[in-house]
């Protein structure tokens, strides 16, 4: 079953939720805002997108832009600050049996559940 890291007020989200709908593939929606992920659990998440942590930073959010740009961050550090400020999180993010893929662009999430 697929895991959707789901921000009902994004687009972009919205779309991978309609996407998989129309793929007919199980999935189950945690709406990360709400539902927030421990530092564990995003970890986890990074180490199946196989990427670095400040890759799925929304270093475009004020927060992000006020607070931390221009500042030097280990691995922990910028999960942590994520953490604390999950909206800093890039979305949607789909996740299966210990891969995952960012759904942006959409085709990401296209080709993904497909394989």
């Amino acid at each position: 079953m697929y895991t959707v890291l789901h921000n009902s007020r994004c687009g972009k989200s919205r779309d991978a939720i309609k996407m998989m709908e129309e793929a007919a593939v199980e999935f189950e929606v945690r709406e990360y805002l709400k539902d927030e992920l421990s530092f564990d659990e995003l970890k986890n998440v990074i180490t199946q997108l196989k990427v670095s942590p400040i890759d799925i930073v929304r270093t475009n959010e004020l927060i992000w832009k006020e607070q931390f740009k221009g500042k030097d961050f280990s691995d922990d550090e910028l999960i942590k600050i994520m953490v604390e400020n999950p909206k800093l999180i890039q979305r949607p993010i789909v996740l299966r049996d210990g891969e995952g893929v960012i759904g942006r662009p959409a085709e990401n999430i296209t080709e993904f559940i497909k394989k």
